[in-house]
């Protein structure tokens, strides 16, 4: 595989924004390996975002020849207050159900789930006892404003007043990126922000700095697109920073729903006729129907009440440009998704109901019971 190949894969959907390709470029081209991190706070059951399009993205980085991680940030979904902020629960869930849930949709989406190093994040700090004085030092190489900027990673705005837990993760983020040596520094595109500040501040401690052989580099910073949660906005305004959460079920597909619950979610979903962007069933079908090239196209049907009709389409081009045009109905759309998805998650679902799976979300569900 030549290096634009493997940069076309870096860049395949759900990637967003690279921060930049041409650095990326220069890594491939030094013959040295690249390494990723992603990290994750635990809380709760996993949905499609985290399972499927942030899976596709590691599988991704797998064929293109990156060495890849997941950060089990066990401390940062302490400070967020997760799961009760009882940090003995986060750590039982990071290496049961999260962890082999994860591995589970690697291993589906194609990928290796072996070849993806796990670290827990605290594990990773007593390892590097100099985490700290790193921490410490970017703190004094950052001002209050840029971190401050970054508090968006935690999914809230900053306001005049905010924990002072809140100022400490920004930091431990960027402290992240060099403690595991990540040349490619991966999230959603709500820790822009974040990543720019690590970027920012690279190499300018004397304490870790990232290097590609001899070289002193900055992390590639790689963001991928958040999928639009299934509820409806309560305003125009609300439309592009509303995303699937776990904390509102109803805003999102999680992986261990069964078919007719995912039917329900879609048929209840926000889908605006002729409108495509910020559209969450527009954004599954470019997840779960044309990430890849089709080998047999997409089918909508349309009742015969309804005066009947097929429409068979290839590509995610073509599918925006007949709804836009008002050719298919957001119902129709709907149905065929909904049966996309289902047919897609099936392994993972099926895990979750008669193997290993089973077993980890009946124990999830009780943790959760004794953190509510």
């Amino acid at each position: 595989m030549d290096i634009e190949e493997r940069i076309k894969l870096v860049l395949q959907y759900p990637t967003e924004e690279i921060l930049t390709i041409d650095e990326l470029r220069h890594m491939f081209e030094t013959g040295h390996k690249i390494r990723h991190y992603i990290g994750f706070e635990i809380s709760g059951y996993v949905h499609v975002g985290t399972g499927i399009a942030c899976m596709s993205k590691i599988v991704d980085l797998q064929r293109a020849g990156v060495k890849t991680s997941i950060l089990l940030a066990d401390l940062h979904s302490w400070l967020n207050n997760k799961l009760g902020g009882d940090l003995e629960t986060i750590r039982k869930v990071a290496v049961t159900y999260f962890k082999e849930t994860l591995k589970k949709c690697i291993e589906v989406l194609g990928g290796d789930p072996e070849s993806t190093e796990f670290y827990m994040a605290s594990e990773v700090y007593e390892k590097n006892p100099d985490y700290w004085y790193l921490l410490l030092d970017y703190s004094r190489l950052a001002t209050l404003s840029e971190v401050r900027h970054s508090l968006t990673i935690l999914g809230r705005k900053a306001g005049s007043s905010v924990p002072m837990a809140w100022l400490i993760y920004p930091l431990m983020q960027v402290a992240d990126v060099f403690i595991l040596e990540a040349h490619i520094a991966h999230g959603g595109i709500d820790q822009r922000k974040a990543y720019v500040l690590a970027r920012d501040l690279a190499n300018k401690s004397k304490i870790r700095k990232l290097k590609l052989g001899e070289e002193e580099v900055k992390p590639v910073a790689l963001f991928h697109r958040l999928l639009p949660a299934l509820t409806p906005p309560k305003s125009r305004d609300e439309l592009s920073e509303l995303k699937m959460s776990k904390s509102i079920p109803e805003s999102a597909i999680f992986l261990h729903e069964d078919p007719e619950t995912i039917r329900k979610k879609i048929q209840k979903a926000y889908c605006p006729p002729r409108e495509i962007e910020n559209n969450p069933i527009i954004e599954l079908a470019r997840l779960f129907s044309f990430r890849e090239e089709r080998k047999t196209p997409l089918v909508i049907e349309r009742p015969q009440e309804y005066g009947g009709g097929r429409i068979e389409i290839w590509t995610f081009e073509e599918l925006c440009n007949l709804y836009k045009e008002g050719k298919i109905h957001p119902l129709d759309l709907k149905n065929a998704i909904a049966e996309e998805i289902i047919r897609k998650l099936e392994p993972i679902t099926r895990w979750f109901k008669e193997g290993q799976g089973a077993k980890l979300l009946q124990e999830l569900q009780e943790l959760m019971k004794i953190t509510r």
